[in-house]
Order: structure tokens, then sequence, then C-alpha cells
């Protein structure tokens, strides 16, 4: 850093400056005595949009000569006035961009040819899974009542445990509820930026927007937790809610703490001032929990019988031991993750070079795009395989569920992994703790948003399939 430092202040600048003209006065005339003085008075009569510096190759100067004692510096300045652009729109010239301007066009083509991959993929598994299903369903249909005990089969002969409420409860309804409120604050955040609520130019305008819509959204967090967890029989609510409250928040509490304390005993500027702390702190504990307890009294008041549409036996049913190997936990999170991540890997790309490698990013729209059809994908993928495990009579689908929609979590911590050794020039502890730190709790939002989506959308397409059956 040092010797950085010392051949940008030995080297030879040409600075230009654009400006808006907001007073009638003249512009100041460059002079070789006190341009400083000059440059500074410009600043005060007149707005700055832009500088650009440009080094000199003519006046180089190589300063690794041990016998070199003094290096004259030296920079000019020229102002470039601009009447045509407004001070308000002042960081659309860094929209217009794009960051990548020689490759926006692949940037759009590229996605595009990902939503409509994804598109194709969810209307063939739609189709093949209907035509599956109709022809279950009709053949079920079709047994008389004497014949049902001799010819049930497949996902059909499960009815009486499928509904079966899991183990943990408490912690699978706080993972829900955790989840769904990650998926509407990710929304509000992309209405914001589309419609220019805050300018995602501005440094930190997105992060504070982030944390307010995560704040005021802690009702949601707290309703579908101690709704679903009443629904599935859960006594102790206070928990339920506390453990809601904490599910996300707390683990990134620990490694935020951790981080900004590091950054803290390295004096950098990366760390929050104590008085951002205590804001941070004091909207937790004044507005987000207080948000989380009442949505949680709201959400247990408000549930009802989880209303099966079929009855649970007593007894539970034992589970098949012999499958093949692509039916295993394990193989199917794998699938179940890969999917959705090669749906939404090109933008995630650019991403990860916005946030690490300090650029602009404004492809709200494409982001938009990325995140319906991750959002499809995993759906269906997860329904898919959910249907598989039933039809091999094996009832265990609640946290399945969970764990296959959340698996895409998994492979973008593993993409960090390659993006920090193979793309990105970091090193050190220092910087290795702040990436990883930070794609461990953005890769477990991941997966606690998507695991949700996952869930509800297998709970809607098991309530559906065995409602329309008949069964004892």
């Amino acid at each position: 850093m040092r010797s950085i430092f010392w051949i940008a202040l030995h080297g030879a600048y040409f600075v230009k400056w654009s400006f808006l003209k907001t007073t009638k006065e003249p512009l100041p005339r460059r002079s070789k005595t006190n341009t400083t003085s000059r440059c500074l008075w410009t600043a005060f009569r007149y707005q700055i949009v832009s500088v650009n510096v440009t080094t000199l190759n003519q006046r180089k100067v190589e300063i690794l000569d041990p016998n070199l004692k003094e290096v004259e510096f030296s920079y000019s300045v020229d102002w470039i006035e601009e009447p045509q652009l407004a001070w308000a729109d002042r960081m659309l010239r860094y929209a217009d961009s794009r960051f990548i301007p020689s490759t926006f066009e692949i940037h759009w083509l590229s996605i595009i040819n990902s939503f409509v991959l994804v598109l194709l993929l969810t209307i063939f598994l739609t189709i093949i899974l209907m035509r599956v299903l109709k022809n279950d369903v009709s053949r079920y249909m079709e047994i008389d009542n004497d014949e049902i005990l001799e010819e049930e089969s497949g996902w059909k002969l499960i009815h009486g445990d499928v509904f079966r409420f899991p183990s943990h409860i408490n912690l699978l309804a706080a993972l829900i509820g955790s989840g769904v409120q990650l998926c509407a604050t990710t929304a509000l955040l992309l209405i914001c930026a589309l419609s220019g609520v805050f300018r995602a130019t501005k440094r930190g305008s997105i992060l504070t927007a982030l944390l307010l819509i995560y704040v005021l959204t802690s009702f949601i967090t707290g309703y579908i937790s101690a709704r679903l967890y009443r629904q599935m029989g859960g006594k102790n609510w206070t928990w339920n809610i506390i453990t809601a409250a904490l599910v996300f928040p707390g683990p990134l509490a620990l490694v935020w703490s951790f981080l900004n304390s590091l950054a803290w005993s390295n004096a950098s500027t990366a760390a929050l001032p104590a008085a951002t702390v205590f804001i941070i702190l004091g909207l937790f504990i004044f507005v987000s929990f207080p948000l989380s307890v009442v949505g949680g009294i709201a959400g247990r008041n408000s549930a009802g019988d989880f209303d099966a549409p079929c009855r649970t036996k007593k007894v539970a049913r034992e589970i098949p031991k012999d499958g093949p190997c692509f039916q295993h936990p394990v193989v199917q999170a794998l699938l179940a993750g890969f999917l959705p991540f090669s749906a939404i890997y090109i933008e995630l790309h650019y991403i990860f070079n916005s946030i690490w490698g300090h650029k602009i990013y404004t492809l709200f729209g494409i982001l938009v795009l990325a995140f319906i059809m991750l959002f499809m994908v995993t759906s269906l993928i997860t329904i898919a395989l959910i249907y598989f495990q039933l039809t091999r009579e094996d009832h265990r689908w609640w946290w399945r569920t969970f764990l296959n929609g959340g698996a895409t979590g998994l492979f973008i911590l593993a993409y960090s992994f390659f993006y920090y050794f193979q793309r990105s020039e970091m090193d050190g502890f220092f910087q290795a703790s702040y990436f990883f730190g930070y794609m461990a709790i953005v890769s477990y939002a991941f997966f606690i948003m998507l695991g949700s989506v996952g869930f509800l959308s297998s709970l809607s397409f098991v309530r559906h399939i065995y409602s329309v059956i008949k069964t004892d």
C-alpha cells in the first residue's frame, strides 16, 4: 500500500472536472500559481458531477532508484461544463454504462436464454407430472371400496401416514416463517429499486433499504411461524416466537460481531461506528422483535386445525429401506440444488462482481427475472422429487422438502470458494474472514428462503393429490 501511495503522489496527473454552473460568475481560468485554491473556489461555486484522472506517460518517474531523493509532483486541471446534466441525475451516467458496457447485450441474451430454458423445463415437467397424476387418480377412482386395500400401491398406500407431523416442529415452523419474511423482503427491495424509491448508485442505500424492509416485515415471521406451529399441534408457542425471531438474526449477529470487531482491530473503514451499531440494535429490540411477537400472537389466534384431507393412523408405517441410488436424500438434495443454481449462475457472477469488485449494479430488471426463475425451478424440482419419494412409499417429506428447496444455498456457498480463489484478488486473513463470513450468511439466507418456497409448494401439492382420491 505504501508503494502505491508514493507512486500516486509522485506521478503526473491530468484531471478533468465536469461541473454544473449554478451561478452567473465567469469560469475561473487555470493559473500556474495557487491552483489548489482555484480548484476549491470552483468546487464551492459549481456543482461537480464527475472526475476523470489520467496519468501522463510522458511524465512517468521510476522511484526504485535508491539515489533518488526528490521527485517533482505536478498536475493540471480542465473544467468541462455540462449544463444539460441535472444535479439530481448526476449518477445516471453510471447506470447507463451498466459497469460492463461491452458485454451488456451478451448479459441480456444469456439471461433470456436461461429464462426460456427454465420455462421449457417447467412446462415439460408439469405436463409429465400432470399426466402421471391423472393416470394414478383415474385408476384409484375406478376402484370399488371393497377392493381399495387390495389395489392400493405407490403414493396412495401411505395416505394414513403422509400427514403425520415431523419431529422438531418448532424449528421447522421458525425456519418457514423466517424464509417467508426473506422472500417478502427480497420482493419489496426489488420493487423499490425498480420504482426508484432509493438510488441504487448511492453508497449504502441498498443495505439501508434492505435493513428497514427486513425490520418492518418481521410481523410475517411471527405470524407464519406461530400459525404453522399451532396447526401442527405445538403447545409452547412462546418459545416458538423467540425461535422464529432469532433463527436468522441470531447467526447474522454472531458473524457480524466477529467481523466488525476484526475490522475495528485493524482500523478498517469497513467497521461500523458505535452509533450505527446502537441504531441497528435499537431497531431489532424496539421494532423487529415486538413486531414478531405481535405477528406470533395473531398467527396463533387465527390458526385453526391442520385440516388434512386424510386421517392419520395411530401406528406409523414402516419405511422401505431398499431403493435406487438416485432417491437417496443426499443425491436428491444435490439435484434439487444444482438446477436452480444453474438458472441463476450467470446473474450470480455479475452480482459477485458488483459486491466484491466494488462496481455499480443497476440491472434490477434482469435480477427480477433471475429471482422468478429461481423460485419457479425450486418449487417445481422440489415437487417432482417429493412425488418420487411418495411413490416409493416414504412418507417423511416434511423436512425433506425444506432441505431440497434450500440446497441451492449450499451451491452458492461452494461458488463463493471458486470466486475467491479464481476470480478475486483478495488475500490475507482479514479479507478472507470478511468474504467467507458474509457469504456464509448470504448462503444461509438463500437456504432458508428457498427452503420455505420448496416446503410451501410441496405442501400445496401433497394436499391436492390426496384430496382427490378415495380413502378409508
